[in-house]
């Protein structure tokens, strides 16, 4: 598979006007390598979630650039920038974003289908046992526990093979054995497959298990 570069240039995240404006970005640069785990840590409203929605494709910035295999992504237009999504990226959020009225196979396989593709079964099985869903499959989402429809999140992340996997506290509501098991998983899933993971998290043993650490404070790169 083809890597995907990510980089962002002086990004800017600005809400509100002259006294009242809040720089929830303030002109961060910054080169996500390849193939790795990086970590993102800052206290709450420090402007990491602002920085991961706006280097997904989420939420568009008030300047600045972000640049994927060599192209901004704010130069395409909606329908293009949402096929990158589809095709390129993984999303994994505290709040989990399942269909409620389709079984936990079929949330799993959604981006899939939304792209017209055909699923890797073999594959999506592979991570259905990762992520020790194998006999919640056919329930839906309001039978399942939080942590049970975070591991369903994180499976529907990587349905897709996403060559980048955004994630904004992906182990907030799960207990500590379950938190050791999807990270092991997101950890595999990054060694195995080369795919790049980019996490916010608040937890330090996490974040010192990735491969770089970068601290956000009031919008800047510290």
């Amino acid at each position: 598979m083809k890597e995907s570069r990510l980089e962002v240039i002086n990004l800017k995240k600005y809400y509100g006007k002259n006294e009242n404006i809040v720089k929830a970005v303030d002109g961060v640069s910054l080169k996500i390598e390849n193939g790795k785990f990086t970590a993102i840590i800052g206290t709450s409203g420090s402007g990491k979630s602002t920085l991961l929605h706006c280097m997904a494709g989420l939420d568009k910035p008030t300047d600045g650039t972000v640049i994927l295999d060599g192209k901004n992504i704010y130069d395409y237009n909606d329908e293009e920038l949402s096929k990158i999504r589809r095709k390129k990226f993984g999303f994994i959020f505290q709040s989990f974003n399942l269909i409620p009225v389709i079984n936990v196979y079929d949330n799993i396989i959604l981006p899939i289908l939304l792209d017209g593709s055909k699923p890797d079964e073999e594959y999506i099985n592979s991570i259905i046992k990762a992520v020790g869903l194998e006999e919640q499959i056919k329930k839906f989402p309001n039978e399942l526990s939080g942590g049970q429809q975070q591991r369903v999140a994180i499976a529907r992340a990587l349905s897709n093979k996403p060559a980048i996997i955004f994630a904004d506290e992906p182990t907030g509501n799960l207990d500590s054995k379950t938190t050791q098991d999807v990270m092991r998983l997101l950890k595999n899933t990054v060694k195995e497959f080369n795919r790049t993971l980019l996490m916010i998290t608040h937890d330090q043993s996490i974040a010192e298990s990735a491969d770089k650490i970068i601290t956000i404070s009031d919008g800047k790169i510290i």
